[in-house]
């Protein structure tokens, strides 16, 4: 058990990495984070920001003999970063769950091993898309093997001009081909395992994405008990098998039948699990700290119907003249009294310098007696932003 006091690192310096410098320095915990770029999001809190290259082996290994654990807030590290830190200090989750967690193919190829639902996928590993395609039918999604979050790196498919086309687009490039899936809605499971073996897992969130990047996270989750059971023992069952410990977040889709289907893993905090700051008796990213360190885990109650907001910097181009805005560039501040005056909206801003459209800058939580109003009210203030 590592106890109040000591260190604790941070790999990667964006939003995950500040909320949780943030509950971990709560808990009595300091935080050092390691990042190329400075100065980032989570190093404006840490107690410590080291800028340097995921390839410094010099300074990787300075900054993991400072720590009592190490953590990531991202799965796009190098695997030789984690490899430097490995001998000198405890590393979770584990090199071996960021290795099949950050390329689709091995997790896919994890997935379909282990016995879990998922889609049908095929791989393209050297780019030749037609092959692969005809594996799997159309429609199908053609995404790349590495570096994909947000939508990024991924193209639908529907027709054979759209196969030759990808064929262009990702000729050379190591992908997998999924044959699409027709689902009613998605659906996140964040599940907290400790070093101990102690497992708890948050309430389903129900997800809208809007262009491929989340907008809006739902708790509890429009689903019936029965898939939400079933949800939550896939998750608890994935994370266990893979063993994980810290924070593993299984993102899923559920058809019109009701199957529940397994898209994505992240082993990591999650967008869609931000609405426990505010609706859960133990946030994410306390969770996150107490897996980590051993300590017991906490209550994953509900304290009342919730919704997470995702506030992209497009916020900071929309309204009136919002076309002058986005050709001069120059951004206005949203109108965040509207949120302040809200008793049950809170708003949390990740202290990123410059908007930009698609990148996440904030979130904000709506809390009420029951879901369709905390959705309304959250529509209604996001309007207003």
């Amino acid at each position: 058990m590592i106890l109040p006091g000591k260190t604790i690192g941070v790999l990667g310096g964006g939003q995950l990495g500040r909320m949780f410098a943030q509950a971990a320095q709560t808990m009595g915990y300091r935080v050092q984070v390691f990042e190329p770029a400075g100065p980032c999001p989570a190093g404006g809190v840490a107690n410590k920001e080291v800028n340097a290259s995921y390839e410094d082996v010099a300074a990787l290994t300075a900054f993991g003999r400072e720590c009592a654990v190490v953590t990531y807030e991202f799965e796009n590290i190098p695997s030789g970063a984690l490899e430097a830190i490995a001998p000198f200090v405890a590393l979770h989750p584990r090199a071996e769950v960021l290795h099949t967690t950050q390329n689709r193919q091995r997790e896919k190829a994890w997935l379909r091993a282990n016995g879990f639902p998922h889609a049908r996928y095929a791989e393209a590993l050297d780019g030749d898309i037609a092959a692969a395609v005809a594996e799997t039918g159309l429609p199908c999604v053609v995404k790349t093997a590495d570096f994909g979050y947000d939508g990024k790196g991924q193209m639908k498919l529907g027709t054979g001009e759209d196969v030759e086309r990808a064929g262009a687009i990702f000729r050379g490039r190591r992908c997998v081909v999924e044959r699409w899936v027709e689902f009613a809605l998605e659906i996140s499971v964040i599940v907290a395992r400790s070093t101990t073996g102690e497992t708890k897992t948050f309430p389903v969130a129900e997800n809208i994405h809007t262009r491929h990047i989340l907008d809006f996270s739902i708790v509890p989750a429009r689903v019936s008990a029965g898939v939400a059971a079933e949800a939550e023992r896939l998750a608890t069952a994935i994370a266990e098998k893979i063993g994980v410990v810290g924070l593993l977040a299984v993102e899923m889709f559920v058809t019109a039948a009701g199957e529940v289907i397994v898209n994505e893993l992240a082993p990591r905090p999650h967008n869609s699990g931000h609405w426990s700051l505010d609706g859960c008796e133990t946030s994410q990213f306390e969770q996150h700290v107490r897996a980590v360190c051993g300590l017991p885990l906490g209550s994953v109650a509900v304290r009342e119907p919730t919704v997470m907001v995702n506030i992209l910097g497009d916020a900071w181009f929309a309204g009136e003249g919002a076309a002058v805005a986005g050709v001069s560039g120059e951004p206005r501040e949203p109108n965040w009294a509207a949120v302040w005056r809200e008793p049950h909206a809170k708003l949390h801003l990740y202290g990123k310098a410059e908007p930009r459209r698609a990148r996440k800058m904030g979130h904000f939580t709506v809390r009420a007696a029951d879901v369709a109003t905390a959705l309304a009210q959250a529509r209604e203030l996001k309007a207003k932003l």
